[in-house]
């Protein structure tokens, strides 16, 4: 059986061709923003960071970009998000605490067009994702099987972790289209393998059950993106292979997931019984009360930060919400909720463009007969769907680590599309 190689377009891609020393340089930043993500203090930052500083070459060389329409259209997902919330934190009072992580989104347009101009080779950005799912899932086995902690996590909230480690993980799953057509097929595809095994182990022994939730949605995206050109035998043994994988997970006390299934069950009987309010998911149900109703008070301007922890507090002394959770909680643990309570319906509708605008772009090259942008259009996708999945139990871009890897994933991601086949972009775009 021959290689398959990889359709032909007018131009070799850029990275097929000697790297440029700024080819190099925004290789290392790709690699770097996977690759100690989760196992260094803020590791999240420092590729981010290379990518901002290293985007002032712009402004010296001035390539030539041919920005299209849908460059255009995420560009502006970026900015109208960061705007909203910019102006909703001016007019709450925040100052500068309220700006911090909103211009974030602003800055990852630099660091994007630097990728479309100078992009690396694709095996830096790969070889980071399964180098950091490896690093977390090393940890966190460590931690939860050596340490004996309850929960895994690194250096950030063990939510944050948890569902971190699964994006890398579900990511290096999309890379193996990628990995398929290299020279070193069979290394590349071990690597991307244990790079995803490692990821979702990392999410399982940090006990963050809200990541399990969207996996069925997770496999969708995946099946449709590589399950239809799959054998009948070779579908048959991947769903047995997911399906034997999470009845072993469960059944194995070490991993520490049936204990959180059960205890999820245990909050909601106790929650409708009226017994706790305060439980890991009782808790969520009174925050989700609670923004519902001041929801429907402010529903076009919505509170604010500020005025938003005032109402709750408000709604405790009522004991409309249990005057516990009331005042602990800064959100209501649901990202499309805290948008509403917040920022209101615009700041909802600009949480949903900066989702659905760049999945729906990403969507339309799942099916390329080139394996190296359709792993790229793969991952494209279930970012937005992952983060989905994680704001249905955390508003995930209320932190730090939330915000700069769907921003800075989300910049590189679509710079190496547009960078793998300019005459596939023409096309698309008519």
């Amino acid at each position: 059986m021959t290689t398959p190689t990889v359709s032909a377009t007018a131009a070799a891609p850029a990275w097929h061709r000697q790297p440029s020393y700024l080819q190099l340089y925004t290789g290392l930043a790709v690699f770097l923003l996977g690759a100690i993500a989760l196992v260094v203090p803020s590791g999240y930052s420092l590729g981010a960071v290379m990518l901002l500083l290293g985007s002032v070459v712009l402004l010296i060389k001035r390539p030539a970009l041919g920005l299209d329409r849908r460059d255009i259209a995420i560009m502006a997902a970026l900015i109208l998000y960061a705007l909203i919330r910019i102006a909703a934190a001016w007019w709450d009072g925040q100052g500068w605490s309220g700006v911090d992580k909103p211009i974030r989104f602003v800055l990852a347009i630099p660091a994007m067009l630097l990728v479309m101009a100078y992009p690396p080779r694709l095996s830096w950005f790969w070889s980071g994702l399964a180098i950091g799912a490896i690093g977390a899932g090393g940890w966190a086995g460590w931690q939860k099987l050596v340490a004996g902690v309850d929960r895994a996590t690194g250096y950030t909230y063990v939510i944050q972790f948890g569902n971190l480690s699964m994006l890398l993980g579900i990511l290096c799953v999309a890379g193996l289209g990628w990995a398929y057509v290299q020279r070193h097929r069979h290394f590349w595809l071990g690597l991307m393998a244990v790079g995803a095994l490692c990821g979702v182990l990392g999410s399982l022994f940090s006990g963050s059950r809200g990541g399990w939730v969207g996996i069925p949605f997770i496999l969708l995206v995946l099946y449709r993106g590589y399950g239809r050109q799959l054998s009948l035998g070779l579908k048959i043994t991947a769903l047995a292979v997911v399906i034997g994988g999470g009845a072993l997970v469960y059944a194995l006390p070490q991993t520490g997931v049936q204990p959180r299934v059960l205890k999820a069950f245990d909050d909601i009987e106790r929650y409708v019984e009226g017994e706790s309010r305060t439980s890991s998911l009782g808790a969520r149900f009174e925050m989700w009360k609670g923004a519902t109703r001041l929801i429907m008070e402010k529903p076009l301007t919505g509170w604010g930060e500020n005025g938003y922890r005032r109402a709750m507090q408000a709604l405790g002394e009522q004991d409309i919400v249990h005057p516990r959770v009331a005042k602990k909680y800064g959100h209501p643990h649901n990202e499309f909720l805290n948008e509403l309570v917040k920022r209101g319906v615009f700041g909802l509708l600009a949480l949903l463009a900066l989702y659905l605008m760049p999945m729906r772009f990403f969507a339309r090259q799942m099916a390329s007969q080139n394996l190296e942008r359709r792993s790229l259009a793969i991952a494209g996708v279930l970012l937005p769907v992952a983060y989905i999945d994680f704001g249905l139990s955390q508003a995930f871009l209320a932190h730090n680590s939330g915000t700069m890897m769907f921003a800075f994933l989300l910049a590189v991601l679509w710079g190496c599309f547009r960078a793998t086949g300019m005459s596939e972009t023409a096309q698309s775009v008519r």
